[in-house]
């Protein structure tokens, strides 16, 4: 599917606040309520907007640690693959979770409580599948955080 200018306005503003009306989208494209719904269905249906949701705040409801962990391992099997990575998706702690090229096999972003927390899934995730390394990074400071991708260069 191929987006035009209205259409990387509506996902812009989307991104933005995604609990606007379609009225209020509308307006702000200048397109007519209908027009702007089936485009935002259009979408919908191509896979480009995948889901809305709500943005919660790690700290306000007591998640204020964020892990990268890095993985490293020696098996490299279509079954361990299998195996481990449907262990990590089945832990809610783990939030991203990414296959990589380079020294790093797999990178995984977890948010927790605390550190003791932490030590809980750590022990969750080596029970998983053998590893070879797994190293943990804990963020100190946020400085850059988003969900909204860049569309002012698309095609």
């Amino acid at each position: 599917m191929k987006l035009d200018r209205i259409d990387r306005q509506l996902l812009s503003l989307l991104q933005e606040d995604a609990s606007l009306s379609n009225a209020d989208l509308a307006e702000k494209v200048s397109l007519s309520p209908n027009a702007c719904w089936r485009r935002i269905k259009l979408m919908e249906e191509g896979g480009i907007i995948r889901k809305r949701v709500a943005l919660l705040s790690e700290e306000k409801i007591g998640l204020g640690v964020t892990v990268f962990v890095s993985i490293r391992t020696s098996n490299h099997t279509e079954d361990w693959l299998k195996k481990f990575g449907q262990g990590v998706r089945d832990m809610p702690e783990v939030v991203e979770f990414y296959r990589l090229s380079g020294e790093t096999d797999y990178l995984l972003k977890v948010v927790v409580r605390d550190i003791q927390d932490y030590d809980r899934v750590y022990k969750k995730l080596i029970a998983i599948a053998p590893l070879n390394d797994v190293s943990s990074s804990f963020a100190m400071e946020r400085i850059k955080s988003s969900t909204a991708l860049p569309l002012n260069n698309l095609r």
